[in-house]
């Protein structure tokens, strides 16, 4: 988006004869988006007669867009980048449900299990829209900057989840 042409379209019309006398706007996602990446690691890769899958440990709970929105995430195998795509995957999460990819016939190099991908655009509510879906915990925030590393959020655990859980005694046999 080139945001000059943007704020100088919205100031003329805002000159030309509107009465509101100032405007705010929260950029979010244009500012956000770019500057996160999802890095998952391939659990799985299987091969059906139709097509073939490459399954990672990252869910639709961890970056629902793509199912939610049909977003379309940039999908690169990190540990073999700047390698040519050579067969089509879908990238698939754990959770087994007809939803849960994060990425559908995308061309790769050969991909295998320990494999890194790394999914682009993932800021801008990633974190925000990501679930304990079927119990599995959200993942840990890194910041990065200047080749300094940063965990801005633990990685939470089945204990963090189960913490607030109660069974009334009414139920125990």
């Amino acid at each position: 988006m080139d945001v000059e042409l943007l704020a100088k379209e919205v100031t003329s019309i805002v000159k030309s004869g509107c009465s509101v006398k100032s405007i705010a706007v929260e950029p979010g996602r244009y500012v956000v988006a770019d500057t996160t990446v999802l890095v998952t690691k391939v659990v799985d890769v299987k091969e059906t007669p139709e097509k073939r899958f490459v399954g990672v440990d990252a869910g639709f709970n961890t970056l629902i867009r793509p199912s939610f929105y049909g977003s379309h995430h940039h999908v690169v195998v990190a540990n073999k980048f700047g390698m040519p795509g050579e067969i089509t995957y879908d990238v698939v999460g754990p959770i087994c449900e007809s939803g849960d990819f994060i990425a559908k016939d995308r061309l790769l190099p050969k991909v295998f299990e320990g494999d890194i991908i790394a999914v682009y655009d993932a800021g801008a509510y990633g974190f925000a829209m990501s679930s304990q879906y079927n119990s599995r915990p959200r993942c840990a925030e890194v910041l990065v900057k200047e080749g300094s590393a940063s965990i801005i959020r633990e990685r939470e655990s089945l204990e963090d989840i189960l913490r607030h859980q109660r069974m009334p005694s009414r139920l125990m046999i």
